[in-house]
């Protein structure tokens, strides 16, 4: 998660950069921007240096100043996700439908919509591209008790709903824990009955759980319950066996607003946005930590204040089970930023004393003569911090990302996510594994 924190402030310096007319910004301006993005002072210098294959620093050939701009790489890598971006756009209608089916209206706020929309893998415009573009899938308009932007089901799809001779999508309410269980059925020939209205329960590695418990699980597997995208406004829910699907109920919806997210997560707080349309619980931090064996809730990366919700099915040693093209063109922001890191980490430690004072008093004469082609190479301390450019080609050979760590000792020991998927785990193995049976709970003492 200490990776993801440099993602979000790094994601919030490109953002800088690109919101400027010439895409680069004065270095003395810096500091001063960046304390509306939480950097404390003096502290984005320092930042724009831990990662040279990002962000680049010259000196203007007129002005005579240094400036910042973005790397050939970071902006080749934008490029890539804005052009897997426009290519899922059918994808991205698809998700707005699911999401719109699973409010208990039929409806969602935009505004809630548009501070998620690079979780659910909308373009910026989505408005126009995805909302206007289809106005036989949504509709616009203005609530007036509210004063508030909806995005609703249109009334055309609701015309053609009941029509026998109009075409349905058969997937648009599907969810994924069905077609999960499907597959379980097909390749592990686990009984019908026993995944019926099962989970793929994976808990964390070190989790004890005793014979009651076990048992208690089981019967919460066993559990009937009605699916996210069913209408349930007709049913009597005053009753204990209805209070308990209807949680179950919850679980589900849940896991169905994360699975049509592109990275299979979630902040807790943008889950909190739709809890009113989705009839969720109050508390849903003591709710997701009742069924850990399903959510992951990690703390880690912003000091505890921000809580990240992943689904545990969608991931495996930290990668998504089936990633797809916007994942892959971010993916490859996290590796620049590693190697980054990693170059950082290892000039800093081999000249700690005079990296600072090289970089302070280098000489603004013979680095206007000798850098007239705009490189930053000799900004920096010569052979210590190896950047874009020339020296750049060298980060190739140490490019993994699988190697779990980018140079600054334990910060990052958990940049592959831990979800509780490999071995080491004091569970049992059919709990560990997935679906608890029958056979399961009659453990012998």
């Amino acid at each position: 998660m200490e990776t993801q924190k440099k993602l979000r402030k790094v994601l919030k310096f490109q953002s800088l950069l690109l919101s400027q007319p010439n895409q680069s910004l004065n270095i003395a301006r810096i500091d001063t921007l960046a304390r509306r993005l939480g950097f404390k002072q003096y502290e984005a210098g320092d930042f724009l240096l831990k990662y040279p294959l990002i962000f680049e620093i010259y000196q203007h050939p007129v002005q005579r100043i240094l400036f910042c701009q973005l790397t050939r790489k970071a902006i080749l890598q934008i490029e890539e996700e804005k052009f897997a971006l426009n290519v899922q756009i059918s994808d991205a209608v698809t998700c707005l439908r699911k999401l719109l089916r699973l409010s208990n209206t039929g409806r969602v706020r935009l505004e809630h919509v548009r501070i998620a929309r690079v979780e659910f893998g909308l373009p910026d415009d989505f408005e126009y591209s995805v909302i206007l573009k289809h106005p036989q899938y949504f509709r616009l308009f203005d609530a007036e008790e509210t004063r508030n932007k909806y995005i609703e089901i249109s009334e055309l799809e609701h015309e053609h709903e009941h029509d026998p001779k109009v075409l349905k999508d058969p997937n648009l309410t599907v969810c994924a824990i069905e077609r999960l269980r499907e597959r379980g059925y097909r390749e592990r020939r686990v009984e019908a009955e026993d995944i019926r209205f099962a989970f793929n329960v994976k808990f964390p590695p070190g989790f004890k759980i005793n014979k009651y418990h076990k048992i208690a699980v089981w019967k919460w597997q066993r559990l009937p319950y009605w699916s996210p995208y069913e209408d349930i406004s007709g049913y009597d829910l005053r009753s204990i066996e209805a209070r308990k699907r209807l949680e179950k109920r919850g679980v589900a919806m849940i896991h169905e607003l994360l699975s049509i997210t592109v990275e299979k997560k979630l902040t807790l707080e943008r889950i909190a946005h739709f809890r009113m349309a989705m009839d969720l619980p109050k508390k849903l931090k003591v709710f997701l930590l009742q069924h850990q064996g399903v959510f992951y809730i990690s703390t880690r990366g912003n000091q505890g204040k921000l809580h990240t919700v992943f689904l545990r099915d969608a991931y495996w040693k930290g990668d998504l089970v089936e990633p797809n093209d916007l994942y892959f063109a971010r993916r490859k922001l996290v590796e620049l930023i590693k190697m980054s890191s990693r170059k950082y980490s290892g000039g800093h430690e081999i000249g700690d004393r005079n990296f600072r004072r090289d970089r302070d008093y280098v000489d603004r004469r013979s680095f206007g003569r000798q850098n007239s082609d705009n490189s930053y190479e000799r900004f920096a301390v010569q052979d210590k911090l190896p950047i874009d450019g020339k020296r750049g080609n060298e980060s190739h050979s140490d490019s993994s990302v699988s190697s779990g760590s980018d140079g600054e000792g334990h910060e990052d020991s958990d940049s592959e996510l831990d979800l509780g998927f490999g071995s080491g785990s004091t569970c049992n193995n059919s709990v560990s594994e997935g679906y608890i049976s029958a056979e399961d709970v009659l453990v012998s003492e």
